[in-house]
């Protein structure tokens, strides 16, 4: 009896020594998690902007690097401050940003930091791998400027296909992972803090939530952003490669097929002038094999890590792609390009009250242009030169007089001279695939 006694002790003992590590884990999480504010630029309606934001963070390593939302802090950012849990306010810089994973890595200024004799803790991460549904998690960050709030909820998915076309800032993101479903409440201002366990462990980014129902809330899980965050760090950017294919799921579409389950994936279409083009893949297309690896698309779920496989390749190398079509099966081969936005580059020419984007590739190819020079117009001021002359927006600005506007950059030389000298000029630009010409006067 008394050795019973002992060993219930030991363990009332063990488990109340488990429950302050977990404790002193979370309280480190805590001291972590940042608020993050931002100033920045926007071209819009025709004249530069400065709006501000507020996002979340976690503080991942001893030297001050911050790991947040790509839709919380982006090369538009002019300035960006951190609110440490000591409620000290530092300043920040951008060190690199990934629209495609919707993630973003920050730099405390360590100099500051020093000067005002401040201090930070760095969180741990967990393995997102070993997640399952129904593990009660905990999302902490700033919603609506309310800093270091935490909710619970639990893990509702954790494998969710979540593509975004146009979700960060107008980029593209969520082609290349699936994503962590939670019910814990994840509001505006969110973005960017972490997921974490009830151990603290950083298991997932935060970083959206379905606007009108109730307990959607999603994050980048946190072996993608371990990834991500490390090769940002070093290269400030990822390069992938790009096909040009759109797969789909081939659930249910085997018998079309006559197919066995399992079985490959589906092209659902192909983006003209791209490198699947011109190798000849087709819609309806049944990719089996990539560089010899069978592919088995089946399930929604299935497709990110496919997609994900095929921008991890180095830009430029052969792709050979097993095909079925129809009854025959063909062997192609592809040359990978450098994937790039949708979202080119953009500016304001005030004078002018005219804002453009430069045409990208992929807006060309979408838009099924000749090619990618010009420049979009994003908006025109009532009143102003651009307004007065007719240009309006999604017109496709091609030439300035005589001169051929191919980049941005020639415009801006042109506008430059503008300045220096205001004369009119003799816009020719592109609407609903007819060229029109307007006269922009000082």
């Amino acid at each position: 009896m008394r050795r019973l006694t002992i060993t219930g002790l030991a363990l009332f003992v063990l488990a109340g020594a488990a429950e302050a590590a977990m404790s002193r884990g979370f309280n480190r999480l805590l001291e972590a998690v940042v608020r993050i504010d931002v100033r920045e630029i926007t071209f819009e309606d025709g004249a530069q902007r400065f709006t501000g934001g507020i996002g979340s963070g976690v503080i991942i390593s001893a030297d001050g690097l911050i790991l947040t939302n790509a839709h919380v802090a982006s090369p538009s950012a002019v300035e960006i401050s951190v609110t440490l849990a000591s409620l000290e306010r530092v300043s920040a810089r951008l060190v690199g940003w990934d629209h495609w994973t919707d993630l973003a890595v920050l730099r405390l200024d360590l100099d500051e930091v020093r000067r005002r004799k401040l201090s930070f803790t760095s969180a741990d991460f967990g393995d997102s791998s070993e997640l399952y549904s129904g593990q009660t998690v905990y999302a902490v960050g700033t919603p609506y400027g309310l800093t270091r709030t935490l909710t619970r909820g639990i893990i509702s998915n954790n494998n969710r296909p979540f593509e975004d076309k146009r979700g960060v800032n107008g980029y593209e993101t969520g082609l290349f992972n699936t994503w962590l479903q939670t019910d814990a409440a994840i509001n505006p201002g969110n973005s960017g803090g972490p997921l974490v366990t009830e151990e603290g462990k950083v298991i997932g980014i935060n970083s959206r939530a379905y606007i009108g129902a109730e307990n959607l809330g999603f994050a980048i899980p946190s072996n993608i952003a371990r990834r991500v965050s490390t090769e940002l760090v070093l290269h400030g950017t990822i390069t992938r490669s790009y096909l040009g294919l759109v797969p789909r799921e081939l659930q249910d579409l085997e018998k079309f097929y006559a197919l066995a389950v399992n079985t490959g994936m589906l092209v659902d279409g192909v983006d003209p002038g791209s490198p699947a083009a011109r190798a000849g893949l087709r819609p309806s297309d049944v990719v089996l094999t990539l560089n010899g690896q069978k592919l088995d698309g089946r399930f929604p779920e299935q497709l990110p890590p496919i997609q994900n496989a095929i921008a991890s390749l180095p830009v430029g190398s052969t792709v050979r792609l097993g095909v079925k079509r129809g009854g025959q099966t063909l062997e192609l081969s592809a040359v990978t390009e450098k994937l790039e936005s949708w979202v080119g580059a953009e500016w304001a020419f005030e004078k002018w009250g005219l804002s453009v984007r430069k045409v990208s590739r992929a807006y060309a190819r979408e838009n099924q242009l000749t090619d990618d020079s010009g420049v979009i117009v994003l908006g025109v001021q009532p009143g102003y030169p651009a307004a007065e002359a007719g240009l309006a927006r999604g017109d496709i600005i091609t030439k300035v007089g005589s001169e051929p506007v191919r980049e941005l950059d020639r415009l801006k030389a042109i506008y430059s001279n503008y300045e220096a000298k205001p004369e009119p000029q003799l816009i020719e630009a592109q609407r609903n695939r007819r060229i029109s010409l307007y006269v922009i006067k000082p």
